[in-house]
């Protein structure tokens, strides 16, 4: 997670959408690489298009239907003919669409979803500046789901949801702590599972890892941790120390 914002109640989702991108953006700045920006319809903001042009990036995001968008696809709108198949039959079409709002036109890739027993068709529409193929926009796009996925991960994982502080700038302090933890605990996941348990959740990793219980027994020259095997087997553990331990910065060579 790049960053997390707390904005209040009656204040739309990309309200503060500057607060949020530019320190992401400025921390990009020096990579040569490919830059990408996908966005549900809360984002359709003409300024966001122009800055994101600006900085060169590429992007998807999702535009409310109206009347003009739909008359573009009205040759899509029409049921097709024959027994419907049980597979959605799928229709991509890609035209040149101007807001009042823009500045100047813009490429917006329409989907249209044929759905078995559905009277009408589920039908999308996405602004974009990549000259893909429409289904390949599309397809991008979607990868939104997978993101949302591990958003909701960390509402269940990390409880980040959880703000029950008197005022709102001690909610917004502990919604970043509840982001750190977040990372940590992906930084884990993906730097010191072993193969077999790369596949854990978050709320796994917590339970079998982090929220177990131990005793600890004290010695003069050492200390000994004893855990049950039930969660994670002694090799296991082992092997997760090892790597761990890998990640700490290697001491400077002394000439």
């Amino acid at each position: 997670m790049e960053r997390v914002l707390l904005r209040r109640g009656n204040k739309a989702s990309a309200k503060y959408w500057r607060r949020v991108l530019l320190p992401v953006i400025e921390r990009y700045r020096q990579y040569d690489i490919p830059k990408f920006f996908r966005g549900d319809a809360a984002f359709a903001i003409p300024e966001l298009y122009a800055f994101l042009e600006a900085e060169q990036f590429f992007y998807t995001i999702r535009l409310k239907a109206n009347a003009v968008l739909e008359r573009e696809i009205e040759h899509l709108l029409t049921r097709p003919v024959g027994r419907p198949p049980h597979q959605p039959q799928v229709f991509y079409h890609s035209f040149q669409y101007q807001a009042g709002s823009w500045d100047r036109p813009r490429r917006v890739v329409a989907k249209v979803e044929w759905h078995r027993g559905e009277l009408f068709p589920r039908v999308g529409f996405i602004v974009t500046n990549l000259s893909w193929r429409s289904k390949n926009v599309v397809k991008f796009y979607n990868g939104r789901g997978t993101a949302e996925q591990w958003i909701k991960e960390g509402k269940h994982a990390v409880k980040w949801t959880k703000l029950s502080c008197r005022t709102f700038r001690d909610n917004q302090t502990r919604l970043q702590l509840f982001a750190l933890a977040y990372n940590l605990g992906n930084f884990l996941r993906r730097l010191a599972l072993p193969k077999p348990v790369r596949h854990w959740s978050l709320t796994t990793l917590r339970e079998k890892l982090i929220k177990i219980g131990a005793k600890v027994t004290r010695h003069a020259k050492y200390v000994t941790f004893q855990l049950a095997e039930v969660a994670v087997t002694r090799s296991l553990f082992a092997a997760i120390l090892d790597r761990i331990a890998r990640l700490a910065i290697p001491p400077p060579l002394v000439t």
